[in-house]
């Protein structure tokens, strides 16, 4: 079996996959491989998801470059800062107007704002950069 991306869980993952219930400690290493033509991550318990869903949007980071755990910290912690209601307007402003930002934009989205499957795996400086623009810790 020919392993590709390194991925690591970033925040715990507890819940239903094609292996089964699986629960899925901070810090646990993965890997993907190519199934049937799709890229899925993989961990010593079998088949967790798809690289591209929810799930791996949302516990785990690409970690070939080492970055995975603050990666994780990153993207979440944006994430969180956007969804805070208190003046969330003037923060949704600053990352619609903005030009490192737009990269990460998803384009199927016109009229409101979903990160596209790259920011999940964006550099670093990229990342803090944002965290900084919407004041996120």
């Amino acid at each position: 079996m020919h392993y590709y991306d390194k991925y690591v869980v970033t925040k715990r993952f507890e819940g239903k996959t094609v292996s089964g219930e699986l629960n899925l400690p901070y810090g646990t290493e993965c890997h993907t491989i190519t199934e049937n033509g799709s890229r899925v991550i993989i961990c010593d318990k079998g088949v967790v998801c798809y690289v591209g869903s929810y799930v791996a949007l949302n516990h785990f980071s690409q970690n070939d470059d080492g970055d995975g755990f603050e990666r994780g910290r990153l993207t979440q912690s944006i994430t969180k800062r956007l969804e805070s209601k208190k003046n969330h307007q003037d923060r949704w402003n600053k990352v619609w107007n903005d030009p490192v930002c737009q990269k990460y934009k998803n384009r199927d989205f016109t009229n409101h704002w979903l990160w596209n499957y790259d920011f999940y795996n964006a550099p670093l400086t990229d990342l803090n950069y944002i965290a900084e623009l919407v004041g996120a810790k």
